[in-house]
């Protein structure tokens, strides 16, 4: 007897793809009235679990059901703003989906089992739930324990999909339920704090936008706390007094080559207390060596792509933004070259066969000879990061394709996530380093040098850096020499720069605003809303330490605009000689300056003088905790709901009681007025 499936994607590419590996190719293809997107693909084939099987296989949209409040509260001016943490909610079918919905529940009257293939992740699972609610409405059978199943896959590489087809499993009701419990919280507080907004800032605005009056001043629980990062910055950049500081400079030059040797205080911000350090050294004449030291030196190769490195990396490197990156890579999941782009996963698991992957690179691309050299002994088992969300592994390449079949966006994106799968299976680059350390006068000096033996990884992953610095003279231990150059230099502190990309989704991630699925999409809010713009980094010019040494690795771009290092040009005095300070520059990325309404409503919040701000992420992170522990099921999802919006109601009728503070955060930045 043959069983009847009916099989229901996420999206319409994805459906497509399943049905031809299942089918072998053998489809009837039916487009399905009202949506010109989606179609049923009616085919023949055995299923593990049932054997032989006729299928329909058909897709949504994404979402299929939307969620409002009943129509009393929609009106803006309905009711007080606050009601809205308790009035109802409706669920429904958008009308440009109905049709979507309505197949699904005519094909669904002649299923025995309903097969779900939505993405393996918490939005899939919640995705996966509606399809079963309306396909039930068209067979209550369906509802019973084991009639509706998914599949747990990541890529649409043919041999994933067939072994995912014959390996069901449940809904995860619970990650299921964790999503269902942020839509409404997010509905809830959003609309109780947009509204309150609005009709609070809004008449204040009237007229100071142009033609296209703002309409709505938005508030979301990721939405602030990511425009809250980005002004702190701003206010950082903006109320930061450069202060002097002092170092000696000390340069020797042996056998033709100039050494520049690093002071161990390396600044002081006392101008007496470095003068006298100085005209000690100076009094002393001769430098003594005090240790030479030859090691060895590696530059460890990136940890497996998961998504939020691709969206940090996609700014640095590709110059795309997080939104776009995610665009493109989830454009090439769906035609089958990478996989599933949206994981916390950073380990490979043992049983992957990564080397066949690795060997079909070797078929063309610019990558083509070192895949080749991996597959002939070159190989290494990546190394493991301490994150596992158990539904995707690390993003990589499943199939080769011609760079000519890909858009010039998809080819940067596909290129960067096959030369990191590379690096990922090759060996870390190994060098040697040279340390020397002098005692001139009262005082220690430093300098070292970098040889680069075998570059390994680097030389499929350029978006890395490590060369060798210019050779070292030899030195002895014990052995004195004159230096050729002793200074003192002053310079001034500089200020971080304004939050870029790559910082930003670093804050988010680390205090938990979002998930790595959704940051780009609060970055894209906050930029549309106004309340923040973007602009290239400038070119930086820092002072160079002139001893053209490389580190081990380049500090990363979020951790060096944190750091506000003093640099500065610097002015000789007292010199055994002197030396001109060489510029550097580093070519910036995009980012973050907010705009006036943007630091008005920040501040605006921080001037009530509460301990639990808005525009601050705890309240966020402890959301996305509680949405994990329902997850895990340590929570339900109405005990969620309730500890959630009572946060929530207690912070707004706390605000209520100091709107003035808003209001005057808003004639002072948006309209100049002090006072």
């Amino acid at each position: 007897m043959v069983t009847k499936v009916l099989c229901v994607a996420e999206k319409p590419s994805i459906a497509r793809a399943v049905a031809n590996h299942l089918s072998g190719g053998q489809i009837n293809s039916r487009n399905v009235q009202g949506n010109q997107y989606v179609k049923n693909y009616e085919f023949h084939c055995n299923l593990a679990a049932w054997g032989a099987c006729s299928v329909t296989m058909t897709s949504v949209l994404g979402h299929l059901l939307s969620h409002d409040f009943e129509d009393r509260y929609r009106k803006w001016n309905s009711c007080e703003p606050s009601a809205l943490f308790e009035a109802r909610i409706e669920t429904y079918v958008e009308d440009d989906k109905k049709a979507v919905a309505g197949n699904i529940e005519r094909q669904a009257r002649y299923a025995q089992y309903l097969y779900i293939w939505t993405d393996c992740d918490r939005e899939g699972e919640h995705i996966g739930t509606e399809i079963r609610q309306v396909a039930t409405h068209g067979n209550q059978a369906l509802r019973q324990p084991g009639k509706t199943v998914r599949a747990r896959f990541s890529n649409v590489e043919r041999a994933h999909i067939l072994n995912a087809a014959s390996n069901p499993v449940a809904l995860d009701e619970a990650q299921a339920n964790a999503v269902m419990s942020r839509i409404e919280l997010d509905l809830r507080i959003g609309a109780t704090f947009t509204r309150n907004l609005t009709l609070s800032i809004q008449p204040m605005l009237q007229g100071r936008f142009g033609a296209e009056e703002r309409q709505v001043i938005s508030y979301g629980s990721c939405q602030f706390p990511t425009l809250g990062f980005v002004v702190e910055r701003y206010l950082r950049v903006r109320n930061f007094v450069p202060e002097t500081f002092w170092t000696i400079k000390v340069m020797h030059e042996k056998h033709g080559i100039k050494v520049n040797f690093r002071w161990a205080r390396d600044h002081l911000f006392d101008r007496v207390a470095v003068i006298v350090l100085f005209e000690r050294c100076l009094t002393a004449r001769v430098a003594r060596v005090t240790g030479v030291q030859t090691k060895p030196a590696s530059k460890w190769k990136p940890l497996p792509l998961t998504t939020v490195e691709l969206q940090k990396c996609g700014s640095r490197f590709l110059r795309m933004d997080s939104h776009r990156v995610m665009q493109v890579a989830e454009g090439l999941y769906q035609k089958g070259w990478i996989s599933y782009p949206r994981t916390e996963t950073d380990q490979f698991d043992r049983g992957m066969d990564l080397r066949a992957l690795v060997q079909k690179q070797t078929q063309g691309g610019a990558w083509a000879q070192f895949a080749q050299a991996l597959v002939n002994g070159g190989f290494s088992q990546p190394r493991q990061g301490r994150n596992n969300d158990k539904a995707h592994p690390p993003i990589h390449p499943v199939n080769f394709v011609l760079p000519t079949q890909l858009s010039a966006e998809e080819q940067r994106v596909h290129e960067f996530v096959v030369r990191r799968f590379l690096a990922c299976c090759s060996q870390d680059a190994r060098g040697s380093k040279t340390e020397i350390s002098i005692l001139y006068g009262p005082e220690t000096f430093h300098t070292g040098g970098l040889a680069v033996l075998e570059r390994n990884y680097l030389d499929v992953y350029p978006y890395d850096r490590w060369t060798s610095s210019q050779e070292l003279p030899e030195f002895r231990e014990g052995e004195t020499f004159e230096p050729t150059e002793a200074m003192m230099r002053d310079g001034q502190t500089s200020p971080p720069g304004y939050l870029t990309e790559p910082e930003l989704i670093a804050l988010m991630d680390v205090n938990g605003i979002g998930t790595d699925a959704t940051m780009a999409e609060h970055i894209k809010k906050i930029k549309d809303r106004q309340y923040v713009e973007t602009r290239p980094r400038g070119r930086r010019q820092r002072e160079d330490d002139d001893d053209g040494e490389q580190s081990d690795g380049e500090m990363p771009d979020e951790a060096a605009a944190a750091a506000g290092r003093g640099r500065g040009r610097a002015r000789g005095r007292g010199a055994r000689g002197g030396a001109n300070a060489r510029g550097g520059a580093t070519a910036g990325v995009q980012e973050f300056i907010p705009t006036t309404l943007g630091v008005a409503l920040v501040e605006g919040y921080e001037n009530m003088g509460f301990e639990t701000s808005l525009t601050k992420p705890f309240l966020r992170k402890e959301m996305e905790l509680k949405m994990k522990a329902i997850c895990e099921s340590r929570k339900t999802k109405a005990d969620v709901i309730h500890e959630t919006i009572e946060q929530y109601r207690d912070v707004y009728v706390r605000t209520q009681l100091r709107l003035d503070a808003l209001r005057a955060a808003v004639r002072k930045y948006v309209f100049g007025e002090n006072g």
